[in-house]
């Protein structure tokens, strides 16, 4: 059984990169030295009209320092989001985690590690992890206009591609657009992004014979798999509810994408 804590952590710095989109730094005691890339924490609100947690995926992980990268959209003004945007250097907040399966990266296979809109944030960590490991990847982001947050920093990683559904950067269009208008080629994916992303690099996967591995965004309650909130189809029985559904925040949020339905 994985190990999980919940604890009281400090913010350290947060900064607005445009668009709602926040960039949160906290001080952990237990949850960085055992989080991985594509995991995620609960968030707690201290406003008592909202008893669930938000979870928010891992942008960075320090394990040496104990810190915690979290980069997050404010989803609406009275969300549980909003109040962490107001967060501040030296306020703390309760968080849970780490929580979920991460990505397992499948050693001397040449990858595409591909993001679209609040999934692009997880992906930073993995690209971090593999090129430290001397992993073959290509970067390849999807946004909707030209608020290409965290685009530079994959930039610093390796080599990267965006695709806009404006056209305003990179490539006018999707992932898959991109990918296709670059000529570009790899033997696995790792995704994270809406579902209508996801269904179609499952489907291009399948199409060239690759691996793909998703990770799925979906409205959580609890977090520890305990409410069946966020349930997804699979293609086999789980073992929890012996029907053919998995649990994202328990199972997940990273599946191998033949397990899933899109």
């Amino acid at each position: 059984m994985k190990e999980k804590f919940q604890e009281t952590a400090t913010v350290l710095s947060q900064s607005c990169l445009g668009n709602q989109i926040y960039d949160l730094t906290i001080q952990t005691k237990e949850i960085a030295g055992h989080a991985k890339a594509g995991q995620f924490i609960s968030l707690y609100t201290g406003d008592a009209s909202k008893l669930l947690p938000r979870p928010i995926s891992l942008c960075g992980i320090d394990r040496e320092t104990g810190t915690l990268r979290l980069v997050y959209r404010v989803t609406a003004e009275k969300a549980g989001t909003a109040e962490f945007a107001k967060l501040k250097p030296g306020d703390t907040v309760q968080i849970l985690g780490p929580l979920g399966n991460g990505f397992t990266v499948q050693s001397g296979k040449k990858a595409f590690l591909i993001g679209g809109g609040i999934g692009v944030p997880p992906m930073l960590q993995l690209a971090k992890e593999m090129k430290a490991a001397g992993e073959e990847f290509q970067v390849v982001m999807g946004y909707r206009d030209a608020q290409t947050f965290l685009l530079d920093e994959f930039a610093g990683q390796g080599e990267s591609f965006a695709a806009t559904e404006d056209g305003s950067v990179g490539t006018k269009g999707n992932v898959l657009d991109a990918i296709r208008e670059q000529g570009l080629e790899a033997e696995i994916i790792y995704a994270c992004g809406p579902k209508p992303m996801l269904r179609a690099l499952k489907q291009y996967a399948l199409e060239q014979g690759m691996d793909c591995y998703v990770s799925m965004e979906e409205r959580m309650a609890c977090g520890i798999g305990a409410c069946l909130a966020c349930v997804c189809n699979s293609t086999d029985k789980d073992g929890h509810s012996n029907v053919k559904n998995k649990r994202i925040c328990k199972e997940g949020p990273v599946f191998d994408a033949k397990e899933v339905e899109l």
